[in-house]
């Protein structure tokens, strides 16, 4: 919700989708440097839910306080402020999946990694539809508090958390950094799987830029754009909930490619559908890229349990989890005024971006 929230913020204070999609991607981008720091810290952990639970605390005041400053400091200051908060941004993500096989160590992976992709995925892509419900009702500075409280009470289900089965190497925090980064990038399926999701999830992020703008162009108003990607949301929980039932039908590589493939397709029919104004057909569309939303997160999750060394657990998923954000928030600054100016054109190339991950070699 978070990041929607504050698009929608930079919007209604301005006027413009630039200063909107600025915050986002100073929001998002800062993760390439938190996620390596956070993943690092937590593998080293004897109680890493302790920690996350402080990360969390540490992003909703981050989010507050921006809610306060947007609009009353200068703009490239509200920017810095949303990349500070941001560093923080995958202890909301990687950090958690990479705590799942302590947590339920008895379950069926496949299941257990596509229950975890379903609610993940349903959260991120119901969290735009509350932000615009939210704006609507109450403007976009609550929406941005909302979700920072949001956050706020997921704190007791971290300290919830199983701890280490054994104490941590300690020793200094800096060198292990790289660690998870050389087990990411390294040729393999790791790295394969983190190109290909990084670059659909920068489709993705310029689908969200886009989302208000077709709010306001076919649906009558900005929040009514964000709450389009509720119908993602639907989709990609109903293709998640087949899959749990289903676990290991398609292997997860395989799984991977077929999905962006279907979100590429779906990104073209949005903006065939924008460029038409054609409403329905903009649902459909967009409802085609939530379905394979959902297990294209669940194939990715796999991949990442599976390659994953144990030591280096929280590494590989903060660190990936921090690629994917900051890719997402690289696809959002140049998404804010080529929607602007055409949002068909956006969303073609948001459609490329998707093609181009689905064709990419695996080695």
């Amino acid at each position: 919700m978070s990041g929607p929230a504050l698009l929608l913020l930079g919007m209604a204070l301005t006027g413009e989708a630039v200063a909107g999609s600025a915050l986002l991607a100073g929001l998002t981008g800062a993760a390439a440097v938190g996620g390596p720091l956070v993943g690092a810290l937590l593998d080293r952990s004897a109680r890493p839910g302790r920690l996350l639970a402080w990360a969390l605390c540490a992003y909703a005041a981050g989010l507050v306080a921006l809610a306060l400053a947007v609009g009353r400091v200068p703009l490239p200051l509200a920017v810095g402020a949303a990349a500070a908060v941001g560093l923080l941004g995958p202890a909301l993500s990687g950090g958690w999946t990479a705590q799942l096989p302590r947590a339920v160590p008895s379950a069926p992976r496949g299941r257990v990694d596509a229950w975890d992709a379903m609610t993940f995925g349903a959260a991120s892509l119901l969290g735009p539809a509350l932000a615009g419900a939210v704006a609507v009702l109450a403007g976009a500075g609550a929406a941005l508090a909302c979700a920072a409280a949001l956050i706020a009470l997921a704190v007791p289900a971290a300290l919830a958390l199983p701890g280490a089965p054994a104490a941590r190497p300690a020793g200094r925090v800096l060198p292990r950094l790289w660690e998870g980064v050389r087990a990411v990038l390294a040729p393999g399926a790791l790295r394969w799987a983190t190109a290909v999701s990084a670059l659909s999830v920068a489709g993705t992020g310029m689908l969200v830029v886009c989302a208000p703008l077709l709010g306001m162009r076919l649906m009558g108003g900005a929040e009514q754009g964000a709450l389009l990607l509720a119908g993602m949301a639907v989709c990609s929980l109903a293709a998640n909930l087949v899959m749990a039932r289903r676990p290991g039908a398609v292997s997860p590589d395989a799984l991977l490619r077929v999905c962006v493939a279907v979100q590429a397709a779906g990104t073209a029919g949005a903006a065939w559908a924008a460029s038409a104004s054609c409403t329905p057909a903009l649902v459909a569309a967009v409802a085609l890229v939530g379905a394979a939303e959902g297990p294209q997160l669940a194939a990715l999750f796999a991949i990442r349990h599976r390659e994953a060394p144990e030591p280096l657990r929280a590494r590989v998923f903060t660190t990936g989890a921090s690629l994917k954000i900051s890719a997402f928030a690289a696809g959002a600054p140049p998404a804010g005024p080529l929607a602007q100016s055409s949002v068909p054109a956006c969303l073609v190339a948001a459609a490329l971006l998707h093609a181009v991950a689905a064709l990419a070699p695996r080695r």
